[in-house]
């Protein structure tokens, strides 16, 4: 219950308020910020599903971004009461890009390159290769027009659509985990929305948004999924270093797979994480690294474990 009171609570933030930031120096700031927000995974495994990542709050700048991130796990089938947990890595390496296209309108490109391996009762499995590539456009619906507001606020919101680049092997869907793909298979589509409050030197970062997905060839459907996120920062600047240290959850809720028009069982779930990072400037560079924990979860009906996830990032200012 906890989990769903937070996801309405930023909600309820994100349409009750809205904004804009007073600086070029907190444009890029606030930009690069929700390069840490998020993965391009799903809550238990890696099918490039666009999942819970976040998005730019900021408009009328470029940029372009190399980002790896790393997701643990285990699994277990419960067949038997000793039934052995096994372990399950997910790396991801994605290019970023952010195009300014109008005033108010901002495109997004994300392609992931998956790297993952697990074991097994039958041995060790690893699969590489590009993943789903995603493309976003973001609109400024509303910003603080007054530079010396103290309180300032900035509202977005956008669609996207991912397209099926990776790979889908159908072996995979008997297994405890069948996230473990390079990519659904399945044209998928997402609305996002994003909220920026800035006081002072002191922020917070909101953003959700809600990927629809469809049936493959296989006749296989991953599961709709909800992702939210939420990131208090303080932005401490020294002649021309910028150090913003980080601190907020994230979620993801997600509905069960659905096989040849029937749903999979123990494929729904949901996960809250606490989660905390970094970010530093200098110039047009920037670098940022994060953690994420659990701190509640239920995936899969137990049988998989999320154990923490990293992030690091560089990012160039075009």
């Amino acid at each position: 219950m906890k989990k769903y009171i937070l996801f309405y609570l930023l909600l309820f933030l994100q349409n009750g308020w809205a904004s804009e930031l007073d600086s070029l120096h907190y444009q890029h700031y606030f930009k690069r910020q929700f390069l840490l927000i998020e993965d391009d995974c799903d809550a238990c495994g890696c099918s490039a599903s666009g999942g819970s990542m976040g998005f730019s709050s900021m408009l009328n700048s470029n940029f372009v971004c190399v980002r790896y991130f790393y997701q643990s796990y285990r699994s277990n089938d419960k067949l038997y009461t000793n039934s052995v947990w096994h372990n399950e890595n997910f790396n991801t390496v994605q290019l970023w890009a952010r195009i300014p296209v109008l005033k108010k309108i901002q495109l997004t490109v994300l392609a992931p390159y998956h790297f993952n391996n697990r074991t097994t009762d039958s041995g060790n499995q690893s699969i590489s290769g590009i993943g789903d590539v995603t493309v976003l456009g973001m609109c400024s619906i509303y910003q603080t027009q007054k530079d010396s507001a103290t309180v300032r606020h900035n509202v977005q919101l956008g669609a996207g659509v991912k397209a099926p680049i990776g790979k889908f092997d159908e072996k995979n869907n008997g297994s405890v985990n069948p996230s473990f793909q390079l990519g659904t298979g399945s044209w998928d589509y997402l609305i996002a929305s994003e909220y920026v409050l800035r006081y002072r030197k002191f922020g917070l970062n909101t953003m959700a948004n809600y990927i629809v997905k469809t049936e493959n060839e296989k006749n296989y459907r991953f599961g709709n999924q909800w992702n939210y996120a939420g990131t208090f920062f303080y932005v401490w600047e020294k002649d021309l270093l910028s150090l913003a240290p980080q601190l907020g959850i994230a979620g993801e809720v997600y509905e069960s797979n659905v096989q040849h028009k029937q749903r999979v069982r123990d494929t729904s779930g949901d996960v809250l994480f606490g989660k905390i990072g970094f970010e530093i400037n200098r110039k047009k560079f920037s670098f940022g690294a994060n953690t994420m924990f659990p701190i509640q979860q239920n995936l899969n009906g137990g049988k998989i474990e999320a154990q923490y996830r990293l992030s690091f990032n560089l990012n160039y200012t075009l």
